[in-house]
């Protein structure tokens, strides 16, 4: 099987969803984030969070600051130098010994295919996930695959911030793609609570360009329990 993969529509997705420090979208999940913050650390310090598909998004500095260890992984080699100048950052890759294509870079980033994170060269496990543009950019067929990747990441007493989206999937085929709450629950929910924490209408001309009526942020939080 090849590796999980996002064609370029998708990519373009993901670039919008980071954007600049000041994009509308990057406060929204900003302040979704700072929302739910203590949810996600649990009174907890010094935790190992991921954010897969990172893309250049403004919140793994946000946590960087509070003293947190970031893992970021995107392919998207446009994203990453974006995010790297935004914080003023110097750009440096070097190659993974072993795996072909996948780079590293300096403060825990890493530019590949999300797979090789199962690697014994690169196998990291983490406290806490801050998903807010990677399972609805990644191919409905997919998911079962990208599910199965995260769960094994997942140290016992994790926690995973999970946003989804929902729309009438009959006006749009994504991305980001409709991940209704049934199929969060097939796809986590044998290996950890869920809870929804709240809907968010983010309705805009986009979406009505798109011929949808509606467009909800849906946010999740899934604990893995020991």
């Amino acid at each position: 099987r090849g590796p999980l993969r996002t064609n370029r529509n998708q990519d373009k997705f993901r670039l919008a969803l980071g954007g600049s420090a000041q994009s509308e979208k990057c406060l929204f999940f900003r302040r979704l984030l700072e929302k739910y913050l203590d949810v996600l650390l649990s009174g907890r310090s010094g935790l190992r969070i991921f954010f897969p598909l990172c893309g250049k998004a403004v919140d793994m500095k946000r946590l960087a600051d509070l003293g947190h260890s970031i893992v970021g992984v995107d392919i998207s080699e446009q994203a990453l130098k974006e995010f790297f100048a935004d914080q003023g950052l110097p750009y440096c890759e070097e190659p993974v010994p072993g795996i072909a294509g996948a780079k590293k870079l300096q403060v825990g980033f890493l530019r590949c295919q999300m797979s090789v994170l199962k690697c014994p060269q690169t196998y990291i496990s983490f406290d806490g996930v801050w998903d807010r543009g990677a399972l609805v950019a990644v191919n409905p067929c997919d998911r079962p695959r990208y599910a199965s990747l995260m769960i094994s990441l997942m140290e016992k007493n994790s926690s995973y911030l999970l946003v989804t989206v929902l729309y009438d999937p009959n006006k749009h085929k994504g991305p980001p793609f409709y991940v209704p709450e049934s199929e969060v629950k097939s796809l986590f929910g044998n290996h950890c609570e869920i809870k929804l924490l709240e809907k968010v209408s983010d309705f805009s001309e986009r979406h009505r360009r798109w011929g949808l009526d509606y467009f909800l942020e849906v946010l999740y939080i899934l604990k893995f329990v020991a």
